[in-house]
């Protein structure tokens, strides 16, 4: 039998820097301006790939840019004890949520503090473009050259798997009075977040590309099926087709994708909202109304009103008008708008079709820099802009500077302290090891004081009762492309999957070298280990299973198409909408969503356990008129493959002769190296109660709302 395995090997690693330019990073403070009395250096504000990242050079002096002072809030530690309390039922201050006016009372930085960093600022050539809200910071404007002399740090631009990335070589230090004054800066470094967004491929992959996501626009919904695993095939196919060997044969499930004669499966709202039990809690009256959805995106869409009521009149949803859906620019105006944004899409269509009654505030910042994303969301929470935040984007943990996570955890602290919670998408790269990097989960959905949304695979039943779920996470192997017969199967292992796993590097050293995770919080208290686990919750997240959305494309025509995506950017506004339900039937605030999830009664959620087909795929090889080899459903996935998953069969609508088999639940890699083997202990796996790719599972609406419901006797009374 032939044992070669064949597989992609995905692993990336740094450039080490040249011995030149560690020299001049060695030597640079020498030339810098001496530290000032009194000042105080700003720990863990450098990205940790910046130790081993290629320098590509300083970056040009003369180059304008902007730079945050977030300052330190008064008694942090009354602040925690305050927000803890808040989540205590057995606390005299069980969700007394206090308003934004009393938080800055408490704990804000003064408006002395500010003025004193201002002036700071202002003795360094850099102007000063606004002091956030109740002072909690200052953001400033200015040449490179000026702020690498304010803070005596080098910018270099650093290659960092693939992006040209500006960063500071070392923590800042800020002279004289403001310095005790400042706890982070933000902006020095040009890191982003990323939108985990995945479409459903349209086109077969090959051995160069582990996982196309070519997108296949359709000008209606009514082709898109309900069952995306529909019966069972056989087949076969010879070399050129022309009977030559190999020939490789084939049985299991099939995969319902695009074809020449179908959408393939795709799922509605229609679809969606009896399956998960939305439509009773609309029966009941129970649609978000009175709640309002912020949703935070970046750039901007020239089409999203216009796509999102399109999308609404098909599965008669209430239309989106001034009166139910605002844009609003933070922490400035964007000019970057235009079509084909799909997550705007995304997020704004599934919050509408989870909780048609809620207001959506969909936030736009012009950027998706750290830095204009947590001033987006700060300016949220302390205006409240939105009972619900929403956020599909995200970090790796262990390439994002401590400082920023820092800042994020304090923004959905105080989130918390106000009745608000911020729902953020765990990834949609597993472990993060198919990207060369240690495993990691994903910011800010690690921060203790947010809830972090999984993904599942979802299969429905003709009827749109739920035939099964799985753990998010797939992997692809190729039996035969273009007249050409893999023997052995082609292994091109990982594609996607939910973000899980536990924080690891959300404290740093001054090398920036991973020291620990953020503390455990008090609801994941009977979790294993000692640092925040993700993911808390999941929804429909895998792509292969994923949603119908409506979407202007530029130069199309018909102009607006119908596409199915997928990704953990799907699960992450269904369940911020499912939020806004639970708040509007519990008649009062809840808060954060996260510390209530560990405690639900029966049936609130559903447990994702691994799950198996009967038909799960398995092939043959002839290899000569006597020769044949045989693969058992584990050895066609590869020779890490797990035994509980779902395998099924995709042909290609475009290539008739090539067919490939996708598995599901299996969040890890059936070939390795480079990515988490599926063997491995380590790897993201579903299991009985919690698990580090569903969280708790995903929500049975009707009853998880119903879980908040007041009691009898409180009806009608808010509390």
């Amino acid at each position: 039998m032939n044992t070669t395995y064949r597989y992609v090997h995905t692993k990336r690693k740094f450039s080490a820097a040249p011995l030149a330019a560690l020299l001049l990073t060695l030597i640079a403070p020498v030339a810098l301006p001496a530290y000032a009395d009194g000042g105080k250096f700003v720990a863990h504000n450098t990205p940790p790939y910046v130790t081993a990242a290629k320098n590509l050079g300083a970056e040009d002096p003369a180059k304008t840019m902007e730079v945050s002072l977030w300052l330190n809030l008064h008694n942090r530690a009354g602040l925690d004890t305050l927000a803890q309390q808040l989540y205590d039922p057995s606390s005299p201050n069980y969700r007394h949520f206090l308003k934004s006016s009393q938080v800055a009372e408490q704990f804000a930085p003064t408006a002395a503090e500010a003025k004193t960093v201002q002036e700071f600022l202002q003795s360094h050539n850099l102007s000063v473009v606004r002091v956030g809200p109740n002072n909690f910071f200052v953001r400033a404007r200015g040449t490179v050259g000026d702020i690498e002399t304010a803070f005596h740090v080098q910018l270099n631009n650093y290659q960092v798997h693939g992006k040209t990335i500006r960063a500071n070589d070392r923590d800042p230090y800020v002279d004289g009075a403001a310095g005790p004054l400042v706890r982070s800066i933000a902006g020095l470094d040009s890191g982003e977040y990323e939108h985990p967004a995945i479409a459903r491929p349209s086109v077969l992959p090959t051995q160069k590309t582990a996982a196309r996501t070519v997108q296949q626009a359709v000008a209606t919904d009514s082709l898109y099926s309900n069952n995306c695993f529909n019966g069972t095939e056989k087949g076969s196919y010879s070399t050129n087709n022309d009977g030559e060997f190999p020939i490789v044969s084939f049985k299991g499930n099939h995969l319902n994708m695009y074809s020449q004669t179908s959408s393939g499966c795709g799922y509605t709202p229609t679809m969606i909202q009896p399956a998960y039990g939305l439509s009773a809690l609309y029966a009941k009256g129970f649609d978000g109304t009175g709640q309002t959805i912020g949703i935070i995106d970046w750039d901007g869409s020239l089409t999203i009103l216009a796509d999102a009521n399109a999308f609404s009149a098909q599965f008669a949803l209430p239309p989106l008008t001034s009166a139910n859906f605002t844009t609003t620019y933070l922490p400035v105006p964007s000019y970057n708008a235009s079509y084909d944004e799909v997550e705007i899409n995304i997020d704004v269509e599934w919050a509408h079709a989870v909780a048609p009654g809620a207001n959506i505030n969909l936030i736009v910042t012009p950027s998706p820099f750290f830095q204009d994303i947590d001033e987006a969301e700060f300016e949220v929470v302390n205006n409240g802009l939105a009972n619900v935040i929403s956020g599909s984007y995200g970090s790796p943990e262990s390439q994002t500077p401590a400082n920023i996570m820092e800042t994020e955890n304090l923004i959905s602290e105080i989130a918390a302290v106000v009745g608000i919670s911020t729902n953020f998408a765990s990834g949609d790269a597993g472990d993060f090891t198919q990207y060369g990097l240690a495993p990691t989960v994903s910011t800010p959905a690690d921060v203790p004081w947010a809830t972090s949304v999984g993904g599942v695979t979802l299969a429905l039943n003709s009827d749109n009762s739920i035939a099964w779920q799985a753990g998010w996470g797939t992997n692809v192997t190729l039996l035969a492309q273009q007249g050409f017969v893999y023997d052995p199967p082609f292994f091109l292992g990982f594609s996607g999957g939910s973000g899980g796993g536990s924080s690891n590097c959300a404290f740093q050293d001054s090398n920036s070298n991973c020291l620990g995770g953020f503390p455990k919080p008090s609801y994941q208290k009977k979790l294993p280990g000692k640092y925040r686990q993700v993911p808390d919750i999941s929804w429909l997240a895998d792509p292969w299973t994923g949603v119908a959305i409506m979407i202007s494309l530029a130069g199309d025509n018909p102009q607006q198409v119908w596409q199915v995506w997928g990704g953990t950017s799907v699960a992450c506004p269904m369940f911020s909408a499912l939020w806004a339900i639970a708040n509007q039937e519990a008649g009062a605030p809840l808060g954060q969503a996260a510390p209530y999830l560990y405690s639900l009664p029966a049936g609130a959620v559903t447990d994702i356990v691994p799950v198996s087909s009967k038909n799960n795929v398995t092939a043959s090889i002839q290899e000569s008129p006597t020769v044949t080899d045989k693969y058992t459903a584990e050895m066609v996935l590869g020779p890490w493959a797990q035994g509980t998953f779902v395998s099924a069969i995709w042909d290609d609508a475009v290539e008739l002769d090539a067919s490939a088999v996708i598995s599901f639940g299996t969040d890890c890699s059936t070939i390795a190296p480079g990515v988490t083997p599926c063997t491995f202990p380590t790897s993201l796996h579903t299991r009985v109660g919690w698990d580090n790719v569903t969280g708790v599972g995903t929500p049975n609406a009707q009853a998880f709302a119903d879980a908040f419901a007041p009691p009898p006797s409180d009806s009608g009374t808010k509390k």
